[in-house]
């Protein structure tokens, strides 16, 4: 989860110094940075959904984790990042810089609160037998 939390702040701060001229290979290489920051995302989740979870309420528990981060999560990311947009917008000129720099110091937070807040101490006692 900490790769794809940071590979989100490498991702806009690419962002933030690519363009389409000279620095076009900061944008092409933000979107590879961009697969590897959805996946892990995705699938780190999702394992740990898949064994954090009872086996009879799994399926519930995967739907809602989905519903949480690309149903609620989108919503109130898109409105936000708006404002954000909206907030860097004078006279109908985008700061474009300063708006990836924001979402990428947004990202860095998440990043060094991560860690402090979700305290998951594995133990391989209470594996699910049969599961990898």
């Amino acid at each position: 989860m900490l790769i794809s939390i940071f590979a989100w702040v490498f991702r806009f701060g690419l962002f933030a110094g690519g363009n389409p001229g000279a620095r076009l290979w900061m944008l092409v290489l933000s979107m590879i940075i961009y697969g590897m920051a959805f996946d892990f995302f995705n699938i780190s989740g999702s394992l740990f959904v898949d064994r954090e979870s009872d086996s009879t309420i799994r399926a519930s528990a995967q739907g809602l984790f989905m519903i949480m981060t690309n149903g609620l999560g989108a919503f109130l990311g898109g409105m936000t990042s708006g404002w954000v947009v909206d907030h860097f917008t004078v006279n109908g000129v985008k700061e474009w810089t300063s708006i990836w720099l924001a979402f990428a110091g947004y990202a860095l937070i998440l990043g060094v609160i991560f860690p402090i807040v979700f305290r998951y101490r594995h133990d391989p006692e209470q594996a699910t037998p049969g599961r990898a």
